[in-house]
């Protein structure tokens, strides 16, 4: 399994507004795609501008197979709604979940 580790900068009032416009823009287009296994939101209670989404892969390749052109659209749909509240990505990371056998 890869996770797609993605943090945001909001402003603390477009918090909700960003978390609602993600589930209903990004995430439908991303569960299309094979090997998408779920996404989770992660907002800190001590820091309100701050978001971080956890997205599930099967596999790196399936990710990666995404067509830009779709992931384009996608944030173009993402920042007109998005037009009237401050939001930036300011990290994104890729990490490899691994599993050992009990012994």
């Amino acid at each position: 399994m890869v996770i797609e580790w993605l943090k945001f900068r909001v402003s603390p009032e477009s918090r909700d507004i960003f978390i609602q416009s993600d589930n209903e823009i990004w995430t439908p287009i991303l569960a299309q795609f094979p090997g998408f296994l779920g996404k989770e939101v992660w907002i800190s209670p001590t820091i309100p501008e701050e978001i971080t989404l956890i997205i599930r892969w099967e596999t790196r390749e399936q990710w990666k197979a995404i067509p830009l052109d779709i992931l384009e659209a996608t944030e173009q749909k993402m920042a007109q709604r998005m037009q009237n509240h401050f939001y930036e990505m300011t990290e994104s990371k890729e990490y490899q979940v691994r599993k050992f056998p009990n012994s």
